[in-house]
């Protein structure tokens, strides 16, 4: 991982680190949508609470729209954009911090925060939890990839980012994503019920 102002820039092996991680579990993802187990606020804070680490500005402004419009005041907005969670509710505080701990950690956790997790919420919502903080690790990587991408096409290249992690990020991602979902829908018909709900 590189740093530039504001924004956390990963490099591709990560990031297909994340997309192999998302993709693994879309089985997650599908069952937030499905089991109502995470409001539509709550889920608005966990999205502003990983940005607000990653800096993506995509990821920012797309998501500060969605919380106004599912209630959140803009006063929230902008106290979850700085890392500031003190008004949200009680309830779901440790969500937030395991949120933030996770993009600070790169998605490599401590595992006694994630028990701690799985303890405040049991196994299901914490896996509801995590499908949605996986999914916006991923927008908001590939977001600053794409700011690196085209800041370096006007030669402006941001420091420390290779323009090889830049180009496979931004464009390889539609090669290999498909190659990752056949690869994990076959390991699935393989291994179908012996995958742990949280890794």
């Amino acid at each position: 991982m590189t740093a530039h102002p504001g924004k956390r820039l990963y490099n591709a092996k990560t990031f297909f680190r994340f997309l192999s991680d998302l993709l693994t579990h879309l089985d997650d993802l599908r069952q937030v949508r499905q089991g109502g187990r995470v409001s539509h606020t709550f889920s608005e804070r966990i999205m502003l609470a990983v940005t607000q680490v990653n800096g993506c500005r995509y990821c920012s402004y797309y998501h500060s729209q969605l919380a106004l419009n599912a209630g959140i005041s803009g006063e929230e907005v902008a106290q979850l954009l700085s890392g500031d969670f003190e008004d949200v509710p009680s309830e779901e505080c440790i969500a937030l911090i395991f949120a933030e701990h996770y993009a600070e950690s790169a998605g490599h956790p401590d595992p006694v925060a994630v028990q701690r997790l799985q303890d405040t919420y049991g196994p299901e919502k914490s896996a509801d939890i995590l499908a949605l903080i996986r999914t916006i690790m991923i927008g908001n990587v590939y977001g600053n990839n794409f700011d690196a991408f085209q800041s370096r096409l006007r030669f402006k290249p941001f420091p420390d980012s290779r323009f090889a992690d830049e180009f496979a990020v931004v464009l390889g991602t539609f090669l290999v994503a498909p190659w990752m979902l056949i690869k994990n829908g076959i390991r699935g018909v393989l291994y179908k019920g012996k995958t742990p709900v949280l890794e």
